[in-house]
């Protein structure tokens, strides 16, 4: 897979574990319609896996070194 900037995969890790928890969370209160309630949950649970493969992605990548083809020599 693609390297992706850390600072990214942090911001998504943070919307998809909060958006998922407020799922869940909503769900399971009186807020929400009855008719709904299993399914606002269950999109809670999708957002936190979700969550959790971003974070898995940025506990294991490795930084790419730029390639040294494309890189300029200096003339002196």
């Amino acid at each position: 897979m693609r390297y992706i900037e850390p600072t990214r995969v942090k911001v998504l890790m943070m919307m998809f574990f909060v958006t998922g928890i407020l799922g869940i969370i909503i769900g399971l209160s009186p807020i929400s319609p009855p008719s709904m309630t299993m399914m606002i949950t269950f999109m809670g649970v999708i957002n936190i896996g979700l969550g959790a493969f971003f974070t898995f992605l940025y506990l294991t990548q490795i930084k790419s070194d730029p390639d040294k083809r494309k890189k300029k020599r200096k003339t002196d």
